[in-house]
């Protein structure tokens, strides 16, 4: 069994210019047997007894938890997130930049030991008014995308594959650096709050966070943010404590800080002064160094799948929550950090908050246990909101891999679902990336938030461009494309801007690693996407050749009998491969097989996991694709029926069928096809999913007996007519 056991999702269009690989019926839908039921579908509670759990399954479902019911439609409710609950998971990226992102643009106001401070306040409003544009943008794309896929869905469809393979590499490299920045920032916030002493374990500290998100996103997306949700809440009472109070606390020195704004700004302008270009080409460097603070802005977008009905008007909220919070919290904590006549310092081993809140509850007179205790509670809620921050690259990394393995960019399999409906497979890549850029950079927030800012640019820059052009082509059809134009134009400048300055001024302190990164899994995709072509040319011709077969007659009308011998044939989509797999196990033993019984999975993956509707869609695709193969079986003269059930585990849910199939007909043997190429390669057992061998030994301990029959593929270089059919074929 090969790649065709998985389904694509049923409501998609078929590609241009390729044919459609469905059976001509030629007698009417009625020569089955009225009354017979054709294809049965496996209830979950429908298996044969199983035998106890072993030690390692115990475990995994103490950890991940038990698999959730597809036939239950309130597990879409269950897993799904209301706007509120989406700032939590989504918004906490974005927020939690206002730990690390106002502090290092703060940083760069200092020149050779000399403060620049005052002109803070001007960052201070830029940074707001960053935040909206980039959030009212994005919220545009929700209204344009709506089935989510963010910046390299947007990329690809509005710039072409190549631009959304940059963007979506971009993306991917952006997530794992989410998990890894958020996560070592946390690591100094709190052990910068424990001491010195606590240094030596910043490190093993944030590997056990880092582990611990991947157990509670291999649980599901709402486990993981109704687990987290009071740690945001508490950071924003304390935060709001702390922004406002210090507002309040200085009050009266608006006034003095106003002149010393002007003073400032005078002195710079005045003979002997840096004059008014350099001024501003510094309040540009540190603008674009503190870019760190947007990031997270565009994780709505990409959670789409995820958002409570409706979806949009669920997201855009979400979006609003979060711009809010963000600008108020970045620009409330710069401002704050002026009041209180903070100086930054780069060798400091506490953050800015820390001497922040330290400040704050010496102005105010908390003295004690009631200052220790607030200042406890800011620092862990900040720490502990980082980590909930790193909740994003899980939720939105995963889901950018499973877009990109749908158009065959990265492995098929990072589309597939978990039990739980958690893109596992992803989930587990972006952990181990992230450990291991963790270790590489010793867990540096400055190195690491270097790289990151660098990736998010790339992705804002290419998505505004891209609406731009969308809004271009609108123009004189929608009454609004003026003014979204204008929108998204200013947006693209602004965000070339700072991802120009930011590399220039970053790129030998650390933005090389990231462009070389982001560069070399581009190309990878690249590779890979080729990979499928070549094989999608090959399986091509089998469907032309095999899956518009067309066999004469009227179909036998005989019900298979249990007794006679029976070959299970595992199928996927109605195609040559299939009708491949059902001749060749005919042909294992010439006149030996009475009866045919099909058997396939409808497979909830990424791709077509978008709630109640879109599963039951695949049910019928997948009955449908049933049907055709039992009327063609039984137009050769062999009684036949099918076997189906939908789940997101292949193997487990074939396993269940088969037994289940094996005791209903017992002198049955199951036949699986399996791509088999002219030479062997490592990366395409990489690339192409092993599930005939995994079904086979399982079935061998079932005492079950199983035959794989091999779909041969022989090389060829990928030119002429066969480049162009992969070009037209849906991989």
């Amino acid at each position: 069994m090969s790649d065709d056991l998985k389904k694509h999702d049923p409501s998609a269009p078929a590609a241009k210019g390729s044919s459609s690989p469905v059976v001509t019926v030629i007698a009417p839908a009625d020569a089955i047997t009225p009354h017979e039921e054709v294809v049965h579908r496996l209830l979950p509670d429908e298996a044969l007894p199983h035998e106890p759990p072993t030690i390692q399954e115990t475990v995994k479902t103490l950890l991940v938890g038990k698999p959730l019911d597809l036939a239950d439609h309130k597990v879409f409710t269950h897993i799904s997130l209301v706007a509120f609950l989406a700032w939590v998971g989504l918004g906490a990226d974005g927020l939690s930049s206002s730990c690390y992102g106002p502090s290092e643009a703060f940083l760069h106001l200092t020149v050779n030991e000399v403060s620049h401070n005052p002109l803070a306040i001007f960052l201070a409003v830029a940074t707001i008014f960053t935040v909206l544009v980039i959030s009212a943008c994005y919220s545009h794309i929700i209204e344009a995308f709506p089935s989510g896929g963010g910046g390299y869905l947007v990329a690809s469809k509005l710039l072409g594959k190549p631009i959304g393979v940059i963007s979506g590499s971009a993306l991917v490299v952006d997530y794992v650096l989410t998990v890894t920045v958020s996560i070592a920032a946390a690591g100094d916030a709190i052990m910068g709050y424990m001491g010195p002493n606590f240094i030596e374990y910043k490190l093993p500290f944030e590997t056990g966070a880092i582990l611990l998100l991947v157990v509670l996103n291999l649980r599901g997306v709402k486990e993981s943010v109704t687990f987290l949700l009071p740690i945001f809440l508490v950071f924003l009472a304390t935060h709001a404590v702390l922004i406002f109070g210090s507002v309040a606390l200085n009050y009266s020195q608006l006034g003095a800080t106003a002149e010393a704004v002007v003073k400032e700004v005078n002195t710079n302008m005045s003979p002997g002064g840096m004059g008014f270009w350099a001024m501003l080409f510094l309040m540009l460097k540190a603008y674009s160094l503190g870019a760190g603070t947007y990031t997270g802005i565009e994780a709505v977008s990409n959670s789409m799948p995820v958002m409570r009905e409706p979806r949009v008007l669920t997201a855009q909220r979400t979006m609003i929550y979060m711009a809010l919070s963000l600008a108020i919290t970045a620009g409330g904590l710069m401002l704050s950090y002026l009041l209180l006549g903070l100086t930054a310092d780069e060798h400091s081993t506490i953050t800015m908050n820390q001497m922040l809140t330290q400040r704050f509850i010496e102005e105010l007179g908390m003295t004690g246990f009631l200052g220790k205790t607030f200042l406890m509670i800011t620092m862990v809620s900040e720490g502990a909101l980082l980590v909930v921050a790193a909740q994003a690259g899980f939720i939105d990394g995963p889901r950018v891999l499973a877009n990109m393995a749908h158009d065959s960019f990265v492995p098929h399999w990072f589309g597939s679902l978990s039990e739980r409906l958690a893109a596992h497979n992803g989930i587990l890549l972006i952990g181990v990336a992230a450990l291991a850029a963790l270790w590489s950079t010793g867990g540096s927030v400055a190195e690491l938030v270097t790289m990151y800012s660098i990736n998010v640019f790339v992705t804002f820059s290419l998505s505004m461009i891209g609406m731009a052009k969308y809004w271009w082509q609108l123009r004189g059809k929608n009454p609004l494309w003026l003014r979204r134009l204008t929108l998204f134009v200013f947006g693209a400048t602004m965000c070339l801007c700072i991802l120009v300055v930011t590399v220039f001024f970053k790129l030998e302190e650390g933005g090389y690693k990231t462009v070389g990164v982001t560069t070399a899994l581009a190309i990878l995709c690249f590779v890979i996407h080729r990979y499928y072509l070549y094989v999608s040319s090959k399986l091509r011709t089998l469907d032309e050749s095999l899956g518009t077969i067309e066999v004469a007659g009227e179909p036998t009308k005989v019900a298979p009998d249990p007794e006679d011998h029976t070959a299970v044939v595992l199928v996927g989509g109605y195609s040559g491969i299939g009708v491949h797999t059902l001749l060749n196990a005919l042909r294992f033993a010439p006149r030996h097989f009475k009866n045919v019984i099909f058997i396939s999975v409808g497979v909830v993956d990424s791709g077509n996991f978008k709630g109640a509707e879109e599963v039951e869609g695949l049910q019928k695709h997948t009955e449908k694709s049933l049907e055709q193969y039992v009327d063609l079986a039984r137009r050769l003269g062999l009684p036949s029926r099918g076997y189906m059930a939908i789940g997101a585990d292949v193997v487990e849910e074939l396993e269940r069928l088969c037994r289940v199939v094996y005791r209903d007909y017992p002198r049955s043997i199951v036949f699986a096809g399996q791509l088999v190429f002219q030479r062997e390669t490592w990366y395409g057992r990489l690339l192409h999913n092993q599930t005939a061998y995994s079904l086979q030994r399982r079935l061998q301990w079932d005492g079950v007996p199983m035959v794989i029959l091999p779909t041969r593929v022989r090389d060829i270089k990928l030119t002429g007519k066969a480049a162009q059919a992969a070009d037209r074929m849906p991989v």
